[in-house]
């Protein structure tokens, strides 16, 4: 690619793929509502609002991909969620389908599904069962991806992450676990496939206790690595185990399922 646009790229998640992803396109774009942060040789910073039309038109102009990782990524109250999560999400593809239809790797989340107990193994048609206002925008924004691509041809994987971070750190990660370098490699192939569609793809490791199917996935050519059982014995030794009674031993979206609906 010509250029990539990143965007949320100043959050934690987009600092740790940056430097994976830099070889992906001759420049990065990182886009973000927060001051410039711009480290790579060949990255350059747009400052952007998601919920100003006009700033998410110019943001992607000239990108011929978009990893989209912007936006609220916690519990908070409904407005900044709305604005955030769908307003942002709708200008999001709005600019695309201006610009040509650069394909789109969807930060969707495990929030979606929060709802499940621990004990199924979902694949990905499960029914929908949000843990909060924040899991309804990610499905609104898989609903949203879904429209674009059967009414306009928008391709986009939408990628339910689970627990992204350095190392899993808890026992719910030991099955929720994402590293930071298969998300990188679930990014690249989703962009090197000659076709990709609208696919829902657990964003998760090779984890043995892992909780998501991602069988469906063999056409795509990606298969996660790393496995969060290297660090059981630590956060055995580490982390307290959660009684059974509790929200991160009996349900998918973890402490998710404690949150209130905030008002402010």
């Amino acid at each position: 690619m010509k250029r990539l646009l990143i965007t949320g790229a100043a959050g934690a998640l987009g600092r740790a793929l940056r430097p994976r992803l830099a070889l992906l396109a001759e420049t990065i774009r990182l886009g973000d509502i927060a001051p410039a942060d711009v480290t790579g040789p060949n990255e350059e910073w747009m400052h952007c609002d998601l919920a100003e039309p006009w700033a998410v038109d110019a943001m992607v102009a000239g990108c011929d991909g978009i990893v989209h990782l912007g936006g609220i990524s916690v519990e908070r109250p409904f407005d900044e969620v709305v604005t955030g999560n769908i307003v942002g999400l709708y200008n999001l593809y709005e600019a695309a389908r201006a610009h040509g239809l650069p394909r789109i790797i969807f930060a969707s989340s495990n929030h979606t599904i929060g709802y499940y107990p621990q004990t199924d193994r979902l694949g990905p048609d499960a029914p929908f069962r949000p843990d909060g206002l924040y899991g309804v925008s990610k499905c609104f924004g898989e609903s949203l991806a879904r429209l674009y691509f059967d009414k306009f041809g928008q391709e986009a994987a939408l990628v339910r992450i689970g627990s992204c971070t350095t190392e899993p750190m808890d026992h719910r990660m030991l099955s929720t676990w994402f590293s930071h370098g298969d998300f990188a490699s679930l990014i690249e192939a989703a962009f090197r496939s000659p076709v990709l569609g609208c696919p829902v793809i657990w964003g998760v490791s090779a984890n043995d206790s892992c909780w998501w199917d991602n069988s469906h996935l063999t056409w795509l050519g990606w298969r996660a690595k790393d496995n969060a059982e290297a660090w059981r014995e630590k956060i055995e030794t580490n982390a307290a185990k959660p009684t059974p009674d509790k929200s991160m031993a009996r349900f998918q979206g973890g402490a998710f399922t404690d949150n209130p609906i905030f008002k402010e």
